[in-house]
């Protein structure tokens, strides 16, 4: 039998480097707080209270604030997560209604559930080349306020997992004259306000509530976030009301000390931590630019009108050729070099980056790819062409699902299990998704697609994992039961 804590050790000594979360990359030499057991405290005399601050922790989110330019920021130790729950309970109303992207993370989904609000979708535009979430298009947001005016909040993801940028700006003007709040989610694009090498932040765009993952690309502990507000129009008492219901009551001081740490060396040396980090990314970029199997996402998204921004910070990986996917290349990557990439999706391999990462950390990358590169080419492999690079149209599989019921009604009823190759016209009971990113190829309350089906098996033959089904190999769904006595 293994122990979790031992296995944790005994990889820490594997020669594994890592291009996923958290950002602090298990780098000690960029990182001032490395917690101990004696520094693990509860609410004693000097060490504050964090739903109700009036000291350390007050002047501390205080200083955090300021470093984002924030009107008001808050502390979480439940992860973004937890701050997305508080900020759709905190703007909205029972029986009210809120407009979401399509492509946001399941926390927003149920926070939805959750806030017992009905929901309307906003869909982002699509990347067939990629096949990945583009940005959403502010003339949509304004279509489906137009068409739902009980909308009492606007929640998009900006930017998304695999970091395109949406125009916040102008989808702020469009949300403000209608007066409801904007929350972004805003998790990926920590790091956005500390080099001008990044997008603008959404807070500099006009958002109203926006959420930061300090631990996805900043040097600090896993579950670590920020919820910043500005403006009248997101209600501060229930923000902060509600951001105490969703974190526990006994929250970790290692958490909020790894929260300070990385707060006060953005402060005092985020600069030249920056520019250091910034000039690697981009030798690195440069170096992966010229390789034909294996693309690196770069000036080809910034071209399509669907990208209003990109975070560069990204290393969205496309295999081009034929005989190989994403999978192949991550397990070539973690297997035969030592890789540990963030993601593997039917044509690309996604791994972050962090001003945390060693120039070793890039050359072991850079050579790996090239040797890959090299051997594929001496196999003599056919590029892939352009017309057979769109992999799983997720855009279409979620736009031909039809609610039936809402979300909170879904989750209340009861469920029953299904095979999932006859389960279409069925009434999903549960999540399906790929994780990470986490976005939902099927909301409990929608009807299950014939689409959804081919979806699915198209992402289980390339290799990748669907979670939400049910049976000892996913063979079953879980589908609302609509009898008379459910």
């Amino acid at each position: 039998m293994e122990f979790l804590y031992q296995k944790l050790k005994e990889y820490h000594q594997k020669n594994i480097y890592p291009f996923h979360m958290p950002g602090h990359k298990r780098n000690e030499d960029a990182v001032e707080f490395q917690p101990k057991l004696t520094e693990d405290i509860t609410e004693i005399d000097g060490f504050d209270y964090l739903h109700r601050p009036t000291g350390i922790l007050q002047e501390s989110q205080a200083a955090a604030a300021e470093l984002y330019q924030a009107e008001e920021t808050y502390y979480c130790v439940n992860g973004s997560t937890g701050a997305l729950l508080a900020a759709i309970a905190a703007c909205t109303a029972p029986g009210g209604a809120i407009l979401m992207a399509r492509n946001c993370h399941q926390s927003v989904y149920h926070g939805v559930c959750l806030s017992g609000v009905e929901n309307y979708y906003v869909y982002p535009e699509l990347l067939s080349s990629y096949d990945i979430h583009g940005a959403v298009m502010p003339e949509k947001v304004e279509a489906a306020l137009s068409a739902h005016p009980r909308v009492q909040a606007v929640v998009i993801t900006s930017p998304t997992y695999d970091g395109v940028v949406s125009s916040v700006g102008e989808i702020a003007e469009i949300v403000h004259r209608r007066g409801v709040p904007l929350i972004v989610d805003e998790a990926h694009g920590a790091h956005f306000p500390f080099h001008d090498y990044f997008p603008h932040s959404a807070l500099e765009q006009g958002a109203d509530v926006v959420v930061h993952s300090l631990h996805k690309t900043l040097p600090a502990l896993t579950q670590t976030a920020l919820l910043h507000v500005q403006g009248k129009l997101a209600d501060r008492e229930r923000l902060r009301r509600y951001m105490g219901m969703y974190q526990t009551s006994s929250p970790s001081y290692l958490l909020m000390g790894s929260i300070d740490s990385c707060i006060r060396n953005l402060q005092r040396s985020g600069k030249a931590f920056f520019e250091k980090y910034v000039e690697r990314l981009e030798g690195l970029r440069g170096r992966l630019s010229g390789l034909e199997y294996i693309q690196l996402a770069g000036e080809d998204l910034y071209q399509n009108k669907a990208v209003w921004d990109l975070d560069r910070s990204k290393l969205l990986l496309r295999v081009r050729t034929e005989g190989a996917g994403g999978h192949q290349l991550y397990e070539l990557l973690l297997k035969k070099y030592g890789l540990q990439m963030e993601m593997e999706a039917k044509t690309y391999v996604l791994g972050m980056t962090s001003p945390a990462d060693t120039k070793d950390g890039y050359d072991r990358l850079c050579r790996a790819l090239e040797d890959i590169e090299r051997e594929w080419r001496v196999e003599g492999r056919a590029l892939r062409k352009p017309e057979e690079e769109s992999a799983l149209n997720w855009q279409e599989t979620v736009v031909l699902a039809k609610k039936v019921l809402s979300i909170s009604d879904a989750m209340a009823r009861p469920r029953m299990l299904v095979p999932f190759e006859q389960s279409e016209g069925c009434i999903a009971g549960e999540f399906l998704h790929l994780y990470p990113p986490g976005v939902p190829l099927a909301v409990p309350g929608e009807q299950i697609t014939q689409k959804l089906l081919d979806t699915v098996a198209a992402c289980r033959d390339a290799g990748l994992e669907v979670r939400g089904l049910a049976g000892e190999c996913g063979e079953m769904m879980r589908v609302c039961s609509i009898g008379e006595n459910s």
